[in-house]
């Protein structure tokens, strides 16, 4: 009986993968493809001949090198930004004592049930008054502060013994070298898991940088997946070759930090 139950078990949990992977599949097949050959009914999974010419010529189709470095000066700034002022908040709430911290805490909890579509346009105005749209200011300061990051950290220093908090006063450690030296290195798990989920969601923003950006200069890379999709109809086989090495770099760096995710997100809910 024990036998058996793993055996389905491993059949549910690779049936799952290979329906995860099924699009990712599909779509380098299609990349691979002839333009006709997209468009044939019924579909065909494996290429007739493989068309590799098809990442070089979707690369030039539109100024992906341009996209490429806004993406990563966006996804950078952000990250790094967003760690620095959630690691901060994080620790006042896990172990600074304030008036009204735990009511503060609660407002800002409460945010997270806001959809993110309702501060658009509230951001937009904002970004528009201040003349920042189309600029790096309107792709990066909206994303500076994440209150996620910072409930998920506020869990990870909470359950770090206070022992060692005071122990590291008597020792004549200031809250800041306390945090910097001792916490966020005992925290870098989760830390990890944090900056690899904003890396992601920031490098596969779309609606936002489409939003607030006008020209070609400031677009990133899943806004310049458009230049595929014309009046004419969708060069398709193109269009996946581009959205396959937009994905592939979040891919690569999943797979090598998976477990720092899991582990991270995991620690994070030890303590509530």
């Amino acid at each position: 009986m024990k036998k058996l139950s793993r055996v389905l078990l491993y059949l549910i949990v690779t049936l799952g993968a290979l329906t995860m992977l099924m699009p990712f599949l599909w779509m380098v097949s299609t990349a691979l493809k002839t333009a006709p050959e997209t468009i044939t009914v019924p579909p065909t999974w494996i290429p007739r001949s493989l068309q590799w010419g098809n990442f070089i010529k979707a690369w030039h189709e539109a100024p992906f090198a341009r996209y490429f470095v806004n993406s990563l000066v966006v996804t950078s700034v952000t990250t790094i930004g967003q760690l620095f002022t959630s690691i901060l908040a994080a620790f006042a709430f896990a172990r600074l004592k304030f008036f009204g911290k735990n009511i503060i805490f609660v407002i800002f909890l409460g945010t997270m049930m806001i959809p993110g579509e309702m501060l658009i346009i509230p951001n937009f105005v904002t970004l528009s008054h201040l003349r920042l749209i189309d600029t790096y200011g309107a792709l990066i300061i909206p994303w500076l502060a994440s209150f996620f990051t910072v409930f998920t950290l506020r869990q990870t220093f909470q359950s770090t013994p206070e022992q060692i908090y005071y122990a590291a006063r008597i020792d004549g450690a200031s809250d800041w070298r306390y945090l910097w030296h001792v916490l966020v290195p005992m925290s870098k798990s989760t830390i990890t898991a944090v900056t690899v989920l904003q890396v992601i969601g920031s490098w596969n923003a779309f609606m936002w940088p489409l939003i607030v950006t006008n020209s070609d200069k400031m677009r990133t890379l899943p806004v310049g997946l458009q230049a595929f999709t014309t009046d004419a109809g969708t060069q398709y086989q193109l269009l996946m070759a581009a959205s396959t090495f937009v994905i592939i770099p979040m891919v690569v760096l999943y797979v090598f930090l998976q477990k720092y995710i899991i582990a991270g997100i995991s620690k994070a809910g030890l303590k509530g």
